[in-house]
Protein backbone atom coordinates (compact mmCIF):
# COMPACT_ATOMS: atom_id res chain seq x y z
CA UNK A 1 0.00 0.00 0.00
CA UNK A 2 2.32 2.06 0.72
CA UNK A 3 5.32 2.61 -1.51
CA UNK A 4 8.66 3.05 -0.09
CA UNK A 5 10.74 6.73 -0.83
CA UNK A 6 9.68 9.94 -2.34
CA UNK A 7 6.34 11.97 -2.74
CA UNK A 8 3.77 8.99 -2.81
CA UNK A 9 5.19 7.78 0.69
CA UNK A 10 4.43 11.16 2.16
CA UNK A 11 1.47 11.12 0.75
CA UNK A 12 0.26 7.83 1.94
CA UNK A 13 1.51 8.86 5.58
CA UNK A 14 -0.34 12.08 5.79
CA UNK A 15 -3.52 10.26 5.03
CA UNK A 16 -2.49 7.33 7.25
CA UNK A 17 -2.37 10.13 9.76
CA UNK A 18 -5.64 11.73 8.82
CA UNK A 19 -7.10 8.51 9.07
CA UNK A 20 -6.07 7.50 11.97
CA UNK A 21 -7.76 11.10 13.37
CA UNK A 22 -10.83 9.94 12.14
CA UNK A 23 -10.87 6.66 13.97
CA UNK A 24 -9.87 8.40 17.75
CA UNK A 25 -12.94 10.87 16.90
CA UNK A 26 -15.12 7.91 16.64
CA UNK A 27 -14.42 5.63 19.28
CA UNK A 28 -13.84 8.93 21.17
CA UNK A 29 -16.31 11.76 20.20
CA UNK A 30 -18.55 9.68 18.91
CA UNK A 31 -19.49 8.17 22.14
CA UNK A 32 -20.21 11.49 23.21
CA UNK A 33 -23.10 11.96 20.57
CA UNK A 34 -24.26 8.75 21.96
CA UNK A 35 -24.64 9.93 25.54
CA UNK A 36 -26.26 13.12 24.05
CA UNK A 37 -28.79 10.47 22.67
CA UNK A 38 -29.58 8.41 25.74
CA UNK A 39 -29.81 11.95 27.85
CA UNK A 40 -32.47 13.03 25.63
CA UNK A 41 -33.91 9.33 25.56
CA UNK A 42 -33.63 9.51 29.61
CA UNK A 43 -37.13 7.83 31.41
CA UNK A 44 -38.06 5.66 34.25
CA UNK A 45 -37.95 6.52 37.95
CA UNK A 46 -34.24 7.14 36.86
CA UNK A 47 -34.20 9.38 34.16
CA UNK A 48 -32.45 12.21 36.53
CA UNK A 49 -29.73 9.50 37.62
CA UNK A 50 -29.08 8.57 33.71
CA UNK A 51 -28.75 12.32 33.02
CA UNK A 52 -25.83 12.54 35.85
CA UNK A 53 -24.09 9.73 34.92
CA UNK A 54 -23.92 10.99 31.30
CA UNK A 55 -23.32 14.63 32.72
CA UNK A 56 -20.52 12.86 34.86
CA UNK A 57 -19.00 10.71 32.50
CA UNK A 58 -19.10 13.57 29.65
CA UNK A 59 -17.97 16.47 31.45
CA UNK A 60 -14.29 16.07 31.93
CA UNK A 61 -13.26 14.84 28.59
CA UNK A 62 -16.19 15.89 26.06
CA UNK A 63 -13.97 19.27 25.04
CA UNK A 64 -10.35 17.28 24.79
CA UNK A 65 -12.27 14.90 22.32
CA UNK A 66 -12.73 17.33 19.49
CA UNK A 67 -9.21 17.61 19.77
CA UNK A 68 -9.57 14.79 16.96
CA UNK A 69 -11.75 16.83 14.93
CA UNK A 70 -9.64 19.87 14.55
CA UNK A 71 -6.50 17.61 14.43
CA UNK A 72 -8.56 15.87 11.06
CA UNK A 73 -9.60 19.60 9.24
CA UNK A 74 -5.79 20.63 9.82
CA UNK A 75 -4.28 17.49 8.07
CA UNK A 76 -6.71 17.70 5.15
CA UNK A 77 -6.48 20.99 4.20
CA UNK A 78 -2.89 21.08 4.52
CA UNK A 79 -1.68 17.75 3.24
CA UNK A 80 -4.89 17.94 0.69
CA UNK A 81 -6.46 21.17 -0.07
CA UNK A 82 -7.47 21.37 -3.49
CA UNK A 83 -9.66 18.15 -2.18
CA UNK A 84 -10.55 19.75 0.89
CA UNK A 85 -11.58 22.48 -1.22
CA UNK A 86 -14.30 20.37 -2.95
CA UNK A 87 -15.20 18.47 0.00
CA UNK A 88 -16.04 21.59 1.49
CA UNK A 89 -18.08 23.00 -1.44
CA UNK A 90 -19.77 19.64 -2.41
CA UNK A 91 -20.96 19.40 1.24
CA UNK A 92 -21.66 22.74 2.56
CA UNK A 93 -24.94 22.30 4.00
CA UNK A 94 -24.46 19.10 5.62
CA UNK A 95 -20.97 20.36 7.10
CA UNK A 96 -22.28 23.50 8.54
CA UNK A 97 -25.09 21.76 10.07
CA UNK A 98 -23.13 19.67 11.53
CA UNK A 99 -20.47 21.88 13.11
CA UNK A 100 -23.87 24.25 13.74
CA UNK A 101 -24.63 21.29 16.34
CA UNK A 102 -21.29 20.95 17.76
CA UNK A 103 -21.71 24.19 18.53
CA UNK A 104 -25.31 24.09 20.36
CA UNK A 105 -24.59 20.97 21.93
CA UNK A 106 -20.94 22.34 23.67
CA UNK A 107 -23.04 25.30 25.06
CA UNK A 108 -26.30 23.92 25.27
CA UNK A 109 -24.20 21.33 27.78
CA UNK A 110 -22.55 23.94 29.71
CA UNK A 111 -25.84 25.45 30.39
CA UNK A 112 -27.34 22.75 31.91
CA UNK A 113 -24.88 21.49 34.01
CA UNK A 114 -25.64 24.40 36.21
CA UNK A 115 -28.93 22.95 36.56
CA UNK A 116 -28.31 19.79 37.14
CA UNK A 117 -28.11 19.63 40.62
CA UNK A 118 -31.80 21.43 41.09
CA UNK A 119 -34.70 19.09 41.85
CA UNK A 120 -37.20 20.51 40.37
CA UNK A 121 -39.00 18.89 37.37
CA UNK A 122 -38.51 22.46 35.36
CA UNK A 123 -34.42 21.47 35.82
CA UNK A 124 -35.02 17.58 34.93
CA UNK A 125 -37.03 19.06 31.95
CA UNK A 126 -34.39 22.44 30.56
CA UNK A 127 -34.79 23.40 27.32
CA UNK A 128 -30.86 23.28 27.11
CA UNK A 129 -31.25 20.01 27.85
CA UNK A 130 -33.46 18.46 24.78
CA UNK A 131 -31.12 21.40 22.54
CA UNK A 132 -28.09 19.10 23.84
CA UNK A 133 -29.70 15.78 23.09
CA UNK A 134 -31.04 16.91 19.52
CA UNK A 135 -27.91 18.44 18.55
CA UNK A 136 -26.15 15.33 19.68
CA UNK A 137 -28.83 12.76 17.32
CA UNK A 138 -28.68 15.34 14.39
CA UNK A 139 -25.10 15.69 14.08
CA UNK A 140 -23.69 12.41 13.54
CA UNK A 141 -26.83 11.58 11.35
CA UNK A 142 -25.22 14.39 9.54
CA UNK A 143 -21.81 13.35 9.24
CA UNK A 144 -23.10 9.78 8.54
CA UNK A 145 -24.58 10.70 4.99
CA UNK A 146 -21.80 13.12 4.51
CA UNK A 147 -19.66 9.57 4.37
CA UNK A 148 -22.16 8.35 2.40
CA UNK A 149 -21.82 11.02 -0.21
CA UNK A 150 -17.85 10.25 -0.24
CA UNK A 151 -18.22 6.72 -1.03
CA UNK A 152 -21.51 6.64 -3.50
CA UNK A 153 -19.18 8.63 -5.79
CA UNK A 154 -21.47 11.42 -5.99
CA UNK A 155 -18.95 14.02 -5.70
CA UNK A 156 -17.50 15.29 -9.40
CA UNK A 157 -14.68 17.20 -10.27
CA UNK A 158 -14.28 18.42 -13.66
CA UNK A 159 -11.03 19.28 -15.74
CA UNK A 160 -11.67 23.27 -15.10
CA UNK A 161 -11.60 22.16 -11.32
CA UNK A 162 -15.25 22.67 -11.11
CA UNK A 163 -17.41 20.60 -8.17
CA UNK A 164 -20.43 19.36 -8.84
CA UNK A 165 -22.81 16.46 -7.26
CA UNK A 166 -24.81 14.32 -8.78
CA UNK A 167 -28.25 15.26 -7.64
CA UNK A 168 -29.14 18.45 -5.86
CA UNK A 169 -28.87 16.71 -2.23
CA UNK A 170 -27.03 13.76 -2.38
CA UNK A 171 -27.31 13.27 1.30
CA UNK A 172 -31.01 12.40 1.05
CA UNK A 173 -30.38 9.39 -0.66
CA UNK A 174 -31.63 6.49 0.86
CA UNK A 175 -27.87 5.57 0.83
CA UNK A 176 -26.84 8.05 2.71
CA UNK A 177 -29.47 8.53 5.13
CA UNK A 178 -28.88 4.88 6.06
CA UNK A 179 -25.23 5.76 6.68
CA UNK A 180 -26.02 8.66 8.69
CA UNK A 181 -28.60 5.73 11.06
CA UNK A 182 -26.13 3.39 11.03
CA UNK A 183 -23.31 6.17 12.01
CA UNK A 184 -25.54 7.41 14.86
CA UNK A 185 -26.51 3.72 16.03
CA UNK A 186 -22.76 3.03 16.70
CA UNK A 187 -22.63 6.36 18.46
CA UNK A 188 -25.43 5.38 20.54
CA UNK A 189 -24.09 2.04 21.25
CA UNK A 190 -20.04 2.96 22.68
CA UNK A 191 -21.93 5.23 24.74
CA UNK A 192 -23.94 2.73 26.48
CA UNK A 193 -21.24 0.10 26.66
CA UNK A 194 -18.76 2.91 27.60
CA UNK A 195 -21.49 3.95 30.31
CA UNK A 196 -21.75 0.60 31.66
CA UNK A 197 -18.09 0.47 33.38
CA UNK A 198 -19.21 4.27 35.18
CA UNK A 199 -22.06 3.04 36.60
CA UNK A 200 -23.62 0.14 39.24
CA UNK A 201 -26.35 -1.79 39.88
CA UNK A 202 -29.92 -0.77 38.68
CA UNK A 203 -28.63 2.48 36.66
CA UNK A 204 -25.60 -0.46 35.49
CA UNK A 205 -28.43 -1.90 33.84
CA UNK A 206 -30.21 0.67 32.30
CA UNK A 207 -27.22 1.32 30.38
CA UNK A 208 -26.81 -2.51 29.33
CA UNK A 209 -30.19 -2.62 28.51
CA UNK A 210 -29.55 0.39 26.13
CA UNK A 211 -26.66 -1.07 24.92
CA UNK A 212 -28.35 -4.06 23.81
CA UNK A 213 -31.56 -1.93 21.90
CA UNK A 214 -28.09 -0.03 20.35
CA UNK A 215 -26.37 -3.18 19.38
CA UNK A 216 -29.19 -4.48 17.94
CA UNK A 217 -30.00 -1.46 15.67
CA UNK A 218 -26.26 -1.04 14.74
CA UNK A 219 -26.37 -4.89 13.14
CA UNK A 220 -29.58 -4.26 11.48
CA UNK A 221 -28.54 -0.82 9.92
CA UNK A 222 -25.20 -2.23 9.23
CA UNK A 223 -26.94 -4.72 6.52
CA UNK A 224 -29.48 -2.18 4.93
CA UNK A 225 -26.12 0.05 4.47
CA UNK A 226 -24.60 -2.99 3.03
CA UNK A 227 -27.32 -4.05 0.61
CA UNK A 228 -27.61 0.14 -0.45
CA UNK A 229 -24.40 0.48 -1.21
CA UNK A 230 -24.44 -3.00 -3.73
CA UNK A 231 -27.20 -0.90 -5.52
CA UNK A 232 -25.81 2.51 -5.05
CA UNK A 233 -22.05 2.78 -4.32
CA UNK A 234 -21.12 -0.64 -6.33
CA UNK A 235 -17.28 0.12 -6.59
CA UNK A 236 -17.47 0.76 -2.93
CA UNK A 237 -19.29 -2.01 -2.11
CA UNK A 238 -16.69 -4.97 -4.31
CA UNK A 239 -13.57 -3.19 -3.28
CA UNK A 240 -14.71 -3.16 0.65
CA UNK A 241 -15.41 -7.33 0.17
CA UNK A 242 -12.73 -8.00 -1.80
CA UNK A 243 -9.71 -10.23 -0.65
CA UNK A 244 -7.60 -7.04 0.41
CA UNK A 245 -10.32 -5.45 2.87
CA UNK A 246 -12.00 -8.65 3.70
CA UNK A 247 -10.18 -10.02 6.53
CA UNK A 248 -10.42 -6.17 8.35
CA UNK A 249 -14.19 -6.11 7.50
CA UNK A 250 -14.18 -9.96 9.10
CA UNK A 251 -12.45 -9.06 11.90
CA UNK A 252 -14.63 -5.69 12.97
CA UNK A 253 -17.68 -7.94 12.82
CA UNK A 254 -15.86 -10.54 14.99
CA UNK A 255 -15.22 -7.50 17.62
CA UNK A 256 -19.06 -6.89 17.05
CA UNK A 257 -19.68 -10.46 17.97
CA UNK A 258 -17.86 -10.48 20.85
CA UNK A 259 -18.53 -6.57 22.45
CA UNK A 260 -22.35 -7.89 22.34
CA UNK A 261 -21.70 -11.45 23.71
CA UNK A 262 -19.88 -9.25 26.68
CA UNK A 263 -22.72 -6.94 27.20
CA UNK A 264 -25.38 -10.15 27.54
CA UNK A 265 -22.69 -12.01 29.65
CA UNK A 266 -21.92 -8.46 32.06
CA UNK A 267 -18.19 -8.52 31.00
CA UNK A 268 -18.33 -5.16 30.36
CA UNK A 269 -14.45 -4.54 30.38
CA UNK A 270 -14.01 -7.02 27.21
CA UNK A 271 -17.53 -5.00 25.76
CA UNK A 272 -15.69 -1.64 25.97
CA UNK A 273 -12.64 -3.21 23.71
CA UNK A 274 -14.35 -5.18 21.40
CA UNK A 275 -15.94 -1.97 20.89
CA UNK A 276 -13.27 -0.02 20.28
CA UNK A 277 -12.17 -2.60 18.13
CA UNK A 278 -14.80 -3.20 15.86
CA UNK A 279 -15.22 0.44 15.10
CA UNK A 280 -11.54 1.15 14.46
CA UNK A 281 -11.34 -2.19 12.16
CA UNK A 282 -14.45 -1.25 9.78
CA UNK A 283 -12.67 2.45 9.93
CA UNK A 284 -9.96 1.49 8.70
CA UNK A 285 -11.17 -1.02 6.53
CA UNK A 286 -12.79 1.90 5.16
CA UNK A 287 -9.62 3.73 4.09
CA UNK A 288 -8.31 0.60 3.09
CA UNK A 289 -11.20 -0.33 0.23
CA UNK A 290 -11.08 3.93 -0.60
CA UNK A 291 -7.40 4.01 -1.25
CA UNK A 292 -5.94 5.80 -3.47
CA UNK A 293 -8.98 7.91 -3.64
CA UNK A 294 -10.00 11.15 -1.24
CA UNK A 295 -13.29 11.03 -2.89
CA UNK A 296 -13.75 8.14 -5.74
CA UNK A 297 -13.72 8.66 -8.36
CA UNK A 298 -11.83 12.19 -9.46
CA UNK A 299 -10.31 12.90 -6.46
CA UNK A 300 -7.11 10.50 -5.62
CA UNK A 301 -5.04 11.29 -2.91
CA UNK A 302 -1.98 11.86 -4.89
CA UNK A 303 -3.43 14.53 -7.33
CA UNK A 304 -4.68 16.60 -4.59
CA UNK A 305 -1.59 16.40 -2.49
CA UNK A 306 0.55 19.52 -1.31
CA UNK A 307 3.84 20.16 -2.26
CA UNK A 308 6.01 17.28 -0.97
CA UNK A 309 7.68 20.11 1.22
CA UNK A 310 4.69 20.97 2.61
CA UNK A 311 3.54 16.96 3.72
CA UNK A 312 7.00 16.93 5.20
CA UNK A 313 6.81 19.41 7.01
CA UNK A 314 3.64 18.11 8.72
CA UNK A 315 5.27 15.13 9.11
CA UNK A 316 7.82 15.54 10.93
CA UNK A 317 5.50 17.91 13.27
CA UNK A 318 3.15 15.26 14.42
CA UNK A 319 5.89 13.31 16.71
CA UNK A 320 6.39 17.07 18.17
CA UNK A 321 2.78 17.85 18.68
CA UNK A 322 2.26 13.78 19.58
CA UNK A 323 4.84 14.19 22.73
CA UNK A 324 2.50 17.04 24.18
CA UNK A 325 -0.92 16.18 23.43
CA UNK A 326 -0.67 12.14 23.95
CA UNK A 327 0.38 12.49 27.74
CA UNK A 328 -1.79 15.33 28.40
CA UNK A 329 -4.49 13.22 26.89
CA UNK A 330 -3.20 9.99 29.11
CA UNK A 331 -3.49 12.20 32.38
CA UNK A 332 -6.85 13.79 31.72
CA UNK A 333 -7.78 9.81 31.53
CA UNK A 334 -5.92 8.80 34.24
CA UNK A 335 -6.87 12.05 36.70
CA UNK A 336 -10.88 11.62 35.87
CA UNK A 337 -11.91 8.11 34.98
CA UNK A 338 -9.70 6.20 37.31
CA UNK A 339 -11.77 3.58 39.31
CA UNK A 340 -11.50 5.51 42.53
CA UNK A 341 -13.17 8.85 41.01
CA UNK A 342 -15.63 6.68 39.21
CA UNK A 343 -16.78 5.06 42.51
CA UNK A 344 -16.42 8.06 44.10
CA UNK A 345 -19.31 9.39 41.95
CA UNK A 346 -21.12 6.62 41.98
CA UNK A 347 -21.48 6.80 45.26
CA UNK A 348 -22.65 10.59 45.33
CA UNK A 349 -25.47 9.77 42.68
Amino acid sequence: MFPEGGADFQVNLCALAALVGVLAYAVLGGADFGGGVWDLCAMGPRRREQRLAIQRAMGPVWEANHVWLIFIVVMLFTCFPSGYAALGIALFLPFHLALLGIMLRGASFIFRSYQSGQQSAAAQNSPWGIVFGVASTITPVLLGAAFGVVTEGAIRVAEDGTVSVSQPYPWLSAYCLANGLLALATCAYLAAVYLTLETSGELQEDFRRRAILAGTATAGLAGIVLWLAWREAPWFFFRLLNLRTLPLVVTGLACFAGSAGAVFSRRFTWARRFAICEVGLLLLGWGYAQYPYLVYPDISLSAVAAPPATLGFVLWSLPCGGIVLLPSLWLLMRVFKSSEVLAAEASEM
